[in-house]
């Protein structure tokens, strides 16, 4: 099978064709969008940042002059002029980043008064962002990213964020929920889209067929079918992709830097399998590859085991899809 074939031709409903689009040091200019026009994306996640200390520390801090530029909303802001003009339209995705780069799934604090600081700190952290998401006219919000055991501490909490969030800003809202995770999230019922980062293990072949890729995610999409229906809302994988190294289809989440070994064609394969599985289904409403880079002659290429698609066999795959389904 053809590395570019993706689909029978049929009918296609409106899909997120979509990049992560890294927060850097510095502005961006008509240059650093070209690439993502060039393969065919038609929407672009923003991700500022805030930070906190470790696990059990409840204040987040964010939009500072330490931080880069883009991690800021200044910086989002200009991301996202810079996008416009290009006519591509955004998700605004605040995150969460854990000194050491802990899961921030793990995020729960000890007692009430740190739990009720975390509160406070968070609403103030992702309200900024509702409202420059309010100012920019962005398409969609994201409320969060793989925070499961804060919301399954203090569901009451995110039922008045989510009311809060809608007083500011009145597009449509997801939540980015670990692939793991999104069966027990209780507040699908008040958003727009299930959001899902697919790190769905598919393979534990270490260069796998994208025959066995399919047959890998018979069991999920069917979990994932069922969520959707359930709440009566769209899946939407607000991250999806692999890294290209042996095994990306085996535990796709992992970054670890000893994961060294370089294979185009596993990445590749796998990726090609999501889409044959996803992208005609009616009630998928696209996604997000991650991630992609605004310096796209710097990043990538074919010794390069990190996930980003650029510069590699399945940047042409992607392109390809996406166009596919633009039309």
């Amino acid at each position: 099978m053809s590395i570019l074939t993706t689909k029978s031709c049929k009918t296609q409903a409106y899909k997120i064709n979509g990049v992560s689009f890294v927060a850097s040091r510095e502005a961006v200019e008509a240059r650093h969008i070209d690439p993502v026009v060039s393969v065919n994306a038609n929407y672009a996640a923003i991700m500022p940042f805030g930070f906190i200390k470790n696990l059990e520390y409840p204040e987040i801090v964010h939009n500072t002059d330490n931080q880069w530029f883009g991690e800021t909303r200044a910086g989002a802001k200009q991301y996202i002029d810079e996008l416009r003009k290009k006519k591509i339209k955004v998700m605004i995705k605040p995150q969460i980043w854990v000194w050491r780069g802990e899961f921030t799934g793990y995020i729960e604090m000890k007692n009430e008064a740190n739990w009720k600081t975390l509160e406070d700190s968070y609403s103030k952290f992702i309200l900024e962002y509702a409202e420059l998401a309010y100012t920019v006219k962005a398409e969609l919000f994201c409320i969060g990213t793989e925070l499961e055991k804060f919301i399954e501490n203090r569901p009451e909490f995110w039922n008045t964020l989510i009311k809060k969030i809608r007083s500011k800003y009145k597009g449509k809202l997801t939540y980015a929920s670990n692939w793991d995770e999104f069966k027990r999230t209780p507040f699908w019922d008040d958003l727009d889209y299930i959001g899902l980062d697919a790190y769905f293990p598919v393979s534990d072949n270490k260069t796998p067929s994208i025959e066995e890729c399919l047959e890998g995610w018979k069991t999920h999409k069917n979990e994932i079918y069922q969520i959707s229906q359930k709440h009566n809302k769209p899946i939407l994988f607000t991250e999806y992709g692999y890294r290209s190294v042996d095994y990306t289809g085996k535990t796709p989440w992992v970054s670890d830097r000893s994961m060294n070994q370089v294979n185009l064609e596993a990445q590749t394969n796998t990726t090609q399998a999501l889409f044959e599985t996803f992208w005609d289904e009616d009630w998928f409403a696209g996604g997000f590859i991650w991630k992609w880079f605004h310096k796209h002659d710097k990043v990538g290429g074919n010794d390069n085991f990190m996930f980003t698609p650029q510069n590699k066999p399945v940047e042409a795959l992607l392109r390809n899809h996406y166009k596919f389904t633009n039309e």
